[in-house]
């Protein structure tokens, strides 16, 4: 039992294990993630529906979103953003690997009568031959993947993008970085059954780097038959080093936000959104 502690509280290299596809594709959590996605009043798998409709509605008047617009909304979930795209008129596709999700998100075009184009897959393996008036990625999902994947996705974005489109998203700030805290937790059925449907022991682990500033909330779950453990990795950023970061793989950022309803930025806030385009 102590080693199996040891190993529980072990504090891995950060970003040195990706377990980000089994939280969203095993089929009891996805459909877990799907409910947290669906509720309205909770700001936690997605943002309130205030919030969202705030967001569209800020988007489609700074990017001048219409019929003539092209939209790729990768993590788009059970469409929450790509509906109310689609709704303007733009022409939508929407990337995700759940299936839930998708499954969803597609019920809910045919219910409305929406022509969007959904692929249900890694959002880091996306390859089209269309190109993009507008790119997003919206509730910091940039911020779960690793240097090496954000470069790659960035270099996605960048090759789906036209030479005139925009990309939008957004990111955890060192604001937010600092209201973290360490701690280990141990519960009965942690969040509410939401790891699995059987009994099962949680242990919650949350590491800070501080160098990387990154953030791991590691889930080790037991269950009777068995055991495994969720890695959540969340990178976090100052203006300039997203800046930086931007600018090494092609892009230009032009508008720095505080959040996705255009709130201008300032120092102290908890989240950056940002508007770029391709450098010249």
């Amino acid at each position: 039992m102590f080693e199996q502690l040891q190993i529980i509280n072990q504090r891995p290299a950060p970003f040195s294990v990706y377990t980000v596809e089994e939280l969203w594709t095993d089929p009891y959590t996805s459909e877990q993630m799907l409910k947290y996605h669906l509720n309205e009043d909770l700001a936690m798998a997605s943002r309130t529906r205030e919030t969202i409709e705030s967001t569209v509605a800020w988007m489609q008047s700074r990017f001048q979103i219409g019929s003539n617009t092209t939209i790729a909304d990768f993590g788009c979930g059970p469409g929450l953003y790509t509906t109310r795209f689609a709704k303007t008129g733009a022409q939508v596709t929407g990337i995700d690997f759940s299936a839930n999700s998708i499954r969803y998100a597609k019920e809910v075009a045919a219910q409305e009568n929406l022509c969007i184009d959904y692929q249900q897959q890694n959002y880091l393996d996306f390859k089209s031959d269309q190109k993009f008036d507008l790119i997003c990625m919206i509730m910091c999902d940039f911020c779960a993947l690793s240097p090496q994947q954000r470069q790659h996705q960035l270099g996605i974005f960048h090759n789906h993008l036209k030479d005139n489109g925009v990309l939008f998203l957004d990111v955890y700030s060192l604001a937010s970085y600092h209201q973290r805290l360490e701690q280990s937790m141990y519960e009965f059925k942690q969040l509410h059954s939401f790891w699995s449907a059987e009994d099962y022991y949680g242990f919650v682990n949350t590491f800070k780097y501080d160098q990387e500033k990154v953030v791991l909330d590691k889930y080790s779950i037991f269950e009777a038959n068995r055991s495994r453990v969720i890695y959540n990795w969340l990178q976090y950023y100052s203006l300039e080093t997203l800046t930086k970061e931007f600018t090494e793989n092609g892009f230009k950022i032009g508008e720095a936000l505080a959040d996705t309803v255009g709130t201008p930025y300032s120092e102290g806030m908890t989240e950056i959104a940002v508007v770029a385009r391709k450098r010249d």
